[in-house]
């Protein structure tokens, strides 16, 4: 897809992130990548000092330079996509882009609940999705302690340097339907329907490497995850959920991506000799290999507790996988990403139901009912970067 609408775009993070190919594989570096293959002028810029890594799409300058209008204006753009979550701390680079007369996206890399104004009892439940869901003494304490902060300091300081810096935007993007919904709840409070008006849908994007080739699927799940990130990656209940499904399905095989744990590899070694033999802990896996085993695979399964998007899904989905995860607000994108015939979402979000999300999945796919090249052919059109860049480009 080429749109030919603006001459200059960058796109911006104001985090010292790494700037080698693995930036350029996802969110604002994937983006400037996009916008260039739309033929488009486009780099990616970040605050530090250059690193020996670096690549030459990217700009690194004094975080200074991101709060001077005059250093925005002095590249003759016509817009810019700022990543900065709509922090508060971040409000300053967003006031230069705008007093530079540069069009400027707002991109919201969340789930939508920043605040008890988007919605309290959703809110609430975010809070204690976050804790981790009561599993301890320790999970009660960081709710009570996320709860009282965002009643206290976030409603008095976070929310007003929240609203003043998504004034400054020309659009607010979410990653999400659901998100979009608690953005325009949020700015119908902090600057009333015409700033609510500015809230549109903008999904992350995803590398074109992610599509379906019209292979044989195999009766096989992937997952995907940073497993060391127990509280929201959840690999225990990714073990008790696999142990019962390959246990009692002898024709099911599973592929665990990701750096693994110790607690896995023991769950892993203790295992009958035939469910070990159809698990397999892949570790650490390259893009192209990821890609390869999404197409291979009849389901993508998060376990996850919160995400803000899921990017891990959404590539799964432009492979022609469809999708099962629990079903909560923690989880906002998902609800859109089994919205085509394309997954399944386990209600309560518990092992037990999230067995019988993935068997009903299973029986799916068994009798015909999931059409991978048509989940490809919707997701691919949706998400994939060089037309979400067009997205992009539309909004001016």
């Amino acid at each position: 897809m080429s749109v030919a609408l603006s001459r200059k775009w960058f796109t911006c993070t104001p985090k010292e992130f790494g700037g080698a190919e693995d930036f350029f594989a996802r969110d604002s570096g994937l983006l400037s990548r996009a916008l260039k293959a739309n033929g488009v002028e486009s780099m990616a810029v970040m605050p530090g000092l250059r690193k020996p890594e670096d690549l030459d799409e990217l700009i690194r300058t004094d975080y200074a330079n991101l709060e001077s209008a005059e250093w925005w204006k002095s590249h003759g753009l016509d817009g810019v996509v700022l990543y900065a979550w709509g922090s508060p701390r971040y409000r300053k680079i967003a006031a230069a882009i705008r007093m530079a007369g540069i069009f400027l996206i707002l991109n919201q890399d969340n789930g939508g609940l920043v605040s008890p104004l988007a919605g309290f009892s959703p809110w609430l439940r975010e809070q204690w999705n976050h804790a981790g869901k009561g599993r301890g003494i320790a999970s009660y304490l960081r709710f009570l302690k996320l709860t009282a902060k965002g009643l206290s300091y976030c409603l008095l300081h976070t929310d007003p340097g929240r609203a003043a810096h998504l004034r400054n935007g020309d659009r607010i993007s979410c990653v999400s339907p659901f998100a979009a919904e608690c953005y325009r709840k949020l700015c119908t409070i902090y600057g009333g329907e015409v700033l609510a008006k500015k809230v549109k849908v903008l999904p992350h994007p995803v590398e074109s490497r992610f599509y379906y080739d019209g292979r044989s699927k195999k009766r096989q799940i992937v997952t995907v995850g940073r497993w060391q990130d127990t509280l929201q990656k959840r690999p225990w209940l990714l073990a008790e959920v696999v142990t019962a499904l390959t246990t009692s399905d002898k024709d099911l095989h599973i592929v665990i991506a990701g750096q693994s744990t110790p607690e896995l590899d023991c769950w892993h070694s203790e295992l009958p000799e035939d469910c070990r033999r159809r698990i397999v802990l892949r570790g650490p896996t390259d893009r192209e290999t990821l890609a390869d085993l999404m197409a291979d695979s009849q389901i993508f399964y998060s376990p996850s507790a919160f995400e803000s998007f899921g990017i891990a899904a959404a590539e799964a989905l432009c492979c022609g996988s469809s999708v099962v995860a629990g079903r909560s607000v923690s989880m906002p994108s998902f609800d859109w990403f089994v919205s085509e015939n394309s997954g399944t979402l386990a209600v309560p979000d518990t092992a037990s139901a999230h067995i019988a999300a993935l068997r009903c999945e299973l029986d799916k796919w068994d009798s015909g009912q999931r059409a991978p090249a048509r989940i490809s052919e919707i997701w691919c059109r949706r998400v994939h970067a060089e037309n979400v860049a067009a997205q992009v480009l539309a909004m001016k």
